[in-house]
């Protein structure tokens, strides 16, 4: 430890001074070196010198440079024996290169250690001056101090290094006592090398480990020189401790050389002495930050602890009052792309919907016109064919006077005729198979048989609008037409979250979203048809039957409660309202009845839609209303025979007269049917002004007075609701039937007038076919037309005849 002491001294403070120094012993040496003769000598082996550039101080003292030089001077006498004659070569050239060094430039380490050999060499040559302090001797004294800076420049030099230097010894241990606040540069030193490390470490042993020899003749100059050169300043003087040596390898030492040595003060810039007490209290300062460290580590630890548990704590609380906020955001995304792709495939496929079902409905427009047509075109041929010849003329105007037209024109009439006669004796055969022939009156049957063509042709074009129905949703997967699968994926989204539900509007939006596929199941439906299958019992009905009717209390204002009246709203009105306009034929009696049923059906069982104030009802019983006009304007046709032609009653006019009397009769029927559905007043306006008075009682008064007509005034009245007469108050009936009831009253004085001078028989018969008039004419509670005609022809049983209406 001792030894550590000496060597740890700044390195920076000898720097300057040895390159001074060096500086100053090349120009003595360079001057010496003229007059002096090369002499060969062994040289020692330094110890390896690093450049790098930097000159570094090893912090050596002058005490250890001085038994470092005793070493070095021991070991050149023992060399100098041995080595002598080997070295010459060497050494020669190293001299010559002093001559070579350039005057300012600094000089190497090869460079500094050929001086000092060639100083040792001169020594030992006897070109040594003794001290001497005559004044006439400076010169030798100088060059004695000069060899005596020499001998401190050599030990000087043994602290240049060119690497740089490790951490010492004391520079670890004072790291790891922590002691801190030293005034020494060597504890902030950088990293030294391994090599700097060793070489230092050998230092200090040599240092510490000097073996005695006995110094030859040259080494007591030596040492008379070094003592009177360094006498004011021994080994230990100036570090407080005793010179000694110790032999190398032996356990004792020599006694302590205290002969001219001045004790000193150790310098201030030294560090503290490290003592057990500094190390214990260092240790315990130590130890109690580390402790205050981990107090506060704890606290920090506990902390943080009770923060994770107030999070987890907080995540759990979060969690449970979320409600499912997140399976909802989940379930509403995943409901979000499911309605996305559906709108997409819709978008695909209702362009198709659209032209499917209206080439379905122009097919069933196509027949119920061609069938119209035909009987358009029999009553024109069988009026011109009982007409006048001028009336014939009028039927075909077009004619040329060459008869090419005509000739066409007639083969078509024959063709026709025929083909209508067919008909007829087909009807006409069948009912005398049922028995209904009896009963059956010319004109009540509708002509609507068909060719075997037109029907083969129908069900080809049906048949393959079926097909490409079936292929619409062929490419698309089952939940996205299957109205199962849809209804399925919103019963779900409402079961679960009814309010998004309800604030989505899917109430408001499931019809508009069912309607493509409810009309492609729809597109064969046609209630005229007696096979048609009601709608009530189609699959997409069954299906939406229970939609939103959970077992739950039902919610106020709940929109999927009237789904499946939105839906006949919606579709089931608009495919009536084509229906009626263009495949409804009001003389078909068979027809008219479907249809009322259905209407009706609605009008019972959907309240809430089928009325005035909604807009698909306004536009189903305007196409109603259209249809029946067109119908009381284009079809029907009434002809006037004289009462001679009529009075045939084999012949074809009258066939043709009474055929087109009961057909009027049976249309006033099929549009009194719709009693209850229509208005009265647009009922009164068709059937009594448009019909009754302008077709029929024309055929009234060209008819024969007698039972026949009251038998035809019988059929009238039947059609009559009887709903319009009973709350009638007074003794008139409706004004619209004044003038049927003035017919009746006519009626009844012609047979009155006709039995006169008649036989008791047919005067009994008049009187029998008078009291039948009142009663009809009471019937239609025309009471004042009765009473004057009781009173007119002294019928006493008025009151009876009235009260058995």
């Amino acid at each position: 430890k001792e030894a550590e002491e000496v060597f740890k001294v700044k390195k920076s403070s000898y720097s300057k001074k040895i390159v001074k120094q060096l500086k100053k012993e090349y120009k003595e040496d360079l001057e010496k070196s003229k007059v002096r003769t090369e002499v060969n000598s062994p040289t020692d082996v330094e110890p390896p010198l690093e450049k790098t550039g930097q000159i570094k101080d090893i912090g050596q003292e002058d005490g250890t440079a001085n038994s470092e030089h005793g070493e070095e001077e021991m070991e050149v006498e023992s060399e100098k024996e041995e080595e002598k004659p080997k070295a010459g070569g060497a050494f020669s050239s190293a001299l010559s290169s002093l001559n070579v060094l350039r005057p300012g430039e600094i000089p190497d380490a090869a460079f500094i250690h050929a001086a000092r050999k060639k100083r040792q060499m001169a020594r030992e040559l006897g070109d040594f001056t003794p001290v001497d302090n005559e004044p006439g001797k400076s010169r030798l004294v100088r060059e004695d101090e000069n060899d005596a800076s020499d001998d401190e420049d050599d030990d000087e030099k043994r602290r240049i290094v060119f690497t740089v230097k490790e951490k010492s010894q004391r520079q670890k241990i004072a790291e790891e006592i922590g002691i801190e606040g030293s005034d020494d540069e060597a504890l902030v030193a950088g990293e030294q090398d391994e090599e700097l490390s060793r070489w230092e470490q050998e230092q200090i042993r040599k240092g510490i480990n000097i073996p005695q020899v006995q110094p030859s003749q040259s080494a007591e100059v030596n040492n008379l020189y070094y003592q009177n050169t360094y006498q004011t300043l021994s080994y230990g003087s100036s570090y407080g401790i005793p010179y000694t040596y110790a032999t190398y390898g032996s356990s004792e030492t020599k006694s302590q050389k205290t002969d001219n040595t001045v004790p000193f003060k150790t310098p201030s810039n030294e560090m503290t002495p490290v003592t057990i007490d500094l190390v214990k209290k260092q240790l315990k300062d130590r130890l109690d930050s580390m402790k205050e460290l981990q107090k506060a580590n704890r606290q920090q630890y506990e902390k943080h602890q009770q923060s994770r548990e107030d999070s987890t704590k907080a995540i759990e609380r979060l969690e449970g009052s979320s409600g499912g906020i997140g399976e909802q955001y989940k379930f509403l995304q995943e409901m979000r792309g499911y309605v996305q792709d559906l709108l997409e495939c819709f978008s695909e496929k209702v362009p198709l919907i659209n032209e499917l079902e209206s080439a379905m409905h122009q097919l069933y427009k196509q027949r119920a016109s061609r069938l119209v047509q035909r009987r358009q075109d029999d009553i024109k041929d069988e009026s011109s064919e009982f007409s006048s010849h001028s009336n014939k003329a009028l039927m075909a105007p077009n004619l040329e006077s060459f008869g090419r037209d005509r000739v066409i024109y007639q083969e078509q009439v024959k063709r026709r005729t025929a083909e209508r006669e067919a008909r007829r004796a087909r009807r006409r055969q069948a009912r005398e198979q049922t028995g209904k022939m009896a009963d059956h009156l010319e004109g009540l049957s509708s002509d609507d048989e068909e060719t075997s063509t037109d029907i083969t042709n129908f069900n080809m074009e049906r048949d393959r609008i079926l097909k490409e129905s079936s292929k619409v949703f062929e490419d698309v997967l089952e939940s996205f037409y299957s109205i199962d699968c849809i209804k399925s994926q919103f019963e779900a989204w409402r079961s679960k979250y009814f309010a998004s539900y309800k604030d989505a509007y899917i109430g408001l939006c499931l019809p508009k979203l069912f309607n493509p596929l409810i009309r492609l199941q729809l597109l064969i439906w046609t209630p005229l048809e007696g096979k048609c299958r009601d709608f009530e019992t189609m699959l997409w009905f069954e299906s939406l039957l229970f939609y939103g009717c959970e077992e739950q209390e039902q919610v106020k204002d709940d929109a999927d409660i009237s789904l499946l009246p939105t839906i006949v709203e919606r579709v089931v009105l608009p495919k009536l309202t084509v229906i009626s306009e263009n495949i409804w034929d009001p003389f078909s009696t068979t027809q008219t009845s479907r249809m009322v049923a259905i209407v009706q059906k609605l009008v019972d069982g959907y309240p809430s839609v089928v009325n005035a104030e909604n807009k698909n009802t306004q536009m189903l019983l305007k196409a109603l209303l259209l249809r029946m006009r067109r119908t009381l304007d284009d079809d029907v046709f009434m002809p006037l025979y004289p009462k001679n032609i009529l009075e045939n009653k084999n012949s074809g006019p009258y066939l043709f007269f009474q055929r087109q009397f009961w057909s009027s009769v049976k249309l006033l029927g099929n549009f009194l049917q719709w009693y209850g559905i229509l208005s009265n007043k647009t009922l009164q306006e068709l059937s009594i002004d448009g019909l009754l008075n302008r077709y029929i009682l024309m055929a009234f008064q060209n008819s024969e007075y007698g039972e026949d007509s009251i038998k035809k005034a019988q059929s009238v009245i039947a059609c009559f609701p009887k709903q319009w007469f009973a709350n009638l108050k007074g003794d008139k009936t409706i004004s619209q039937l004044e003038n049927f009831c003035r017919y009746l009253v006519h009626l009844a004085d012609t047979i009155y007038r006709n039995s006169i001078g008649c036989s008791d028989v047919e005067k009994r018969n008049a009187r029998e076919q008078i009291k039948q008039i009142i009663k009809l004419l009471a019937s239609i509670r025309a009471l004042d037309h009765a009473v004057a005609v009781a009173n007119d022809h002294n019928v006493k049983e008025l009151k009876i005849l009235i009260e058995g209406k």
